[in-house]
């Protein structure tokens, strides 16, 4: 142990994170199916159906009616693109199973700096759509319960609460309760998509009566940049496609073939719905309106003002407020993967005993609530922020991608690297419109806070090298030798605690030394000279050294004197032994006086001595 380490003594604590199993332990029963990943993983993507369509029409809209014709081949060219990152993830999946998606990819292709900018977009992406796919949910939800609307912060951190709680219970548990509102929504909009497919018109527009159209009047053409910016704006409903590459280790085994499976469904389901709505869009020749979704008037046109369309209603709500779900299931195991490499601190790469990154699940909703806050629960404040980080991690990772296929030099490795190197050119179009386009709306934050992740990473990975070195990590060490042992334990009055400690230093040391802290008043007086007294009758075995203080302070004292040891002993290795009681009821901690805790940072801060913390647990049934 080196020095200046502090550690504690219990009996019975349970490990962190338990050891790895094969497949077919106790740990595999923690992981994913691949249904369970579509549940857990998949919620963003599927969300995105609620708003990527909407975000094209509003677009196209800007031109009239002749615009609103374009609906069909901006969405299809967003399939393509969508069969482009699905293939690709999919090799991504088989090359690195470790999970990390475009991290991972850049790390081994493109260098360390470039993968920490992958990992900072990844970051940013999944953090703001914990706050959009809330925000969204609760908007919704409003909107159907106008009552509701002045509340919508304290539902937004309700259903924060709500989805935290049940992702720290595990990827399972979550991926379970998840699984029905998810089939609910894909059921709902394949069922309207279906229905409407044999409608010659729409079937009811009421949910559109009385709203003022968003059809822009007077314009006949169509513009290249227009259509960019209709293609930038519907691809955000490709966020969440990386989710699953993302977590590959949270799957069961074979986990890479299972999350193969699980992006081929989530691709084919996604494409399917996209392109179904797109064409009820042209079908029903719908107009945007404000105050009302093109999903709820698809949904209209498709069933009629009915339990139908509340039914597809209430089921977008829900899965909108849970499709944070998929930042939770990718998020903390990316954060790991991090903390592996030290570009984060090592306590987000520790699992619970339920294969649960829960530091990386606590943070993650930390950060989330104070975006909610700060956002007032707004959707719109947060979606110009949205997607740009998710375009940048696409494009690094087919770019990686090329890089791989091009070092692999297989069979048909050409084809390989031309479908990624122009899903490369397309989602890099993309970053740059939606950046462009966005930037005075709020996208400007986007830009300079990835630099300055980049630099938090590079900081703590700084700061671990130069720990290595001083505790020359992968070097063969020098012989250990035994020294001289010296234990100092700090008392204040004769106890079982007392005697618990003692043993425990006899049992360490060569060398036991008890002190006691002394205090001029007349008070402190006779309480020294009364634990005097009572030690000289019980005759430990350890002398008792009084060290006096002129204030009431109780760690200076000790550290002081241990300091003082340090120096005149250089050859000892001096350790302090910190007596301390742990009340078997929570509350009862609260009852304390954290005397050993004052002692404990007195002594780390000024010398270099081991603090070993003796911790007499008293169980409930105790006299």
């Amino acid at each position: 142990m080196h020095a200046g380490e502090s550690t504690t003594v219990t009996q019975g604590s349970a490990q962190e994170e338990p050891p790895d199993t094969d497949g077919t332990g106790v740990g595999d029963r923690h992981k994913l199916t691949a249904l369970q990943g579509l549940a857990a993983l998949s919620l963003d993507a599927m969300a995105s159906v609620a708003y990527g369509p909407e975000a094209i029409v509003l677009v196209l809209a800007a031109a009239g009616a002749h615009g609103m014709g374009f609906t069909l081949p901006v969405t299809l060219a967003i399939a393509a693109l969508l069969a482009v990152l699905v293939a690709s993830y999919r090799q991504v999946i088989a090359a690195f199973p470790d999970g990390g998606g475009s991290y991972a990819v850049a790390k081994r292709h493109l260098g360390r700096r470039t993968s920490l900018v992958a990992a900072a977009s990844l970051i940013l992406d999944y953090v703001l759509n914990v706050a959009v796919s809330v925000t969204a949910g609760v908007a919704a939800l409003t909107s159907a319960f106008p009552g509701l609307h002045g509340e919508r912060v304290w539902i937004c951190l309700a259903v924060l609460v709500l989805v935290t709680a049940v992702n720290l219970r595990g990827v399972v548990d979550s991926a379970k309760a998840f699984l029905v509102p998810t089939a609910l929504f894909v059921g709902s909009i394949l069922a309207m998509i279906g229905v409407g497919l044999f409608r010659d018109g729409p079937v009811s527009t009421a949910s559109a009566a009385g709203h003022a159209s968003a059809l822009g009047e007077g314009a006949t053409s169509v513009g290249a940049l227009l259509l960019l910016k209709a293609f930038a704006a519907g691809c955000s409903a490709l966020t969440g496609v990386e989710a699953v590459a993302n977590a590959v280790p949270s799957f069961r085994v074979p986990a890479a073939r299972r999350a193969q499976r699980t992006e081929v469904a989530l691709g084919a389901l996604l494409g399917v719905m996209l392109i179904g709505l797109s064409v009820l869009i042209g079908r029903f020749h719908l107009q945007p309106v404000e105050g009302v979704t093109v999903l709820a008037q698809l949904a209209d046109a498709s069933f009629g003002h009915n339990a139908a369309f509340y039914i597809v209603q209430f089921a977008t709500v829900v899965l909108l407020a849970l499709a944070a779900n998929t930042s939770f299931g990718g998020l903390p195991v990316l954060m790991g993967l991090l903390a592996r490499d030290n570009h984060l601190p090592h306590v987000f790469a520790l699992k619970a005993d339920r294969q649960v990154h829960r530091h990386g699940v606590v943070w993650l909703a930390l950060v989330s609530a104070v975006l909610l806050v700060l956002s007032g629960g707004d959707t719109n404040s947060l979606v110009p922020l949205f997607a740009i980080g998710v375009f940048v991690g696409f494009t690094i990772c087919q770019v990686g991608m090329v890089r791989h296929w091009y070092g692999e030099r297989r069979k048909g490795w050409q084809a390989k690297a031309a479908l990624n190197g122009f899903g490369a050119l397309l989602t890099g179009v993309s970053a740059v419109v939606v950046t462009a386009t966005k930037f005075t709306e709020g996208s400007w934050l986007i830009v300079l806070a990835l630099p300055l992740i980049v630099l938090g990473f590079e900081k703590i990975h700084r700061a671990y090298t130069e720990i290595g070195e001083r505790l020359e990590l992968g070097r063969v060490p020098q012989p250990p030798h035994r020294a001289h042992s010296l234990v100092v334990v700090p008392v204040s009055g004769l106890s079982r605690l007392t005697c618990q400690a003692l043993t425990a230093a006899r049992s360490l040391g060569d060398e036991v030394l008890a002190v006691t802290v002394t205090h001029p008043t007349p008070e402190d007086r006779q309480s020294a000279e009364a634990l005097r007294r009572d030690w000289e009758l019980w005759n430990p075995g350890v002398g008792l050294i009084e060290l006096p203080s002129e204030t009431r302070s109780l760690g200076r004292p000790v550290s002081g004197y241990v300091r003082e040891l340090v120096r005149s002993r250089p050859d000892a290795q001096v350790t302090v032994l910190i007596p301390e009681t742990e009340p078997a009821r929570l509350w009862q901690r609260l009852l304390q006086n954290q005397r050993g805790a004052v002692v404990a940072h007195a002594v780390r801060r000024d010398t270099d001595a081991v603090i070993c913390r003796l911790r007499f647990r008293v169980t409930a049934d105790a006299h």
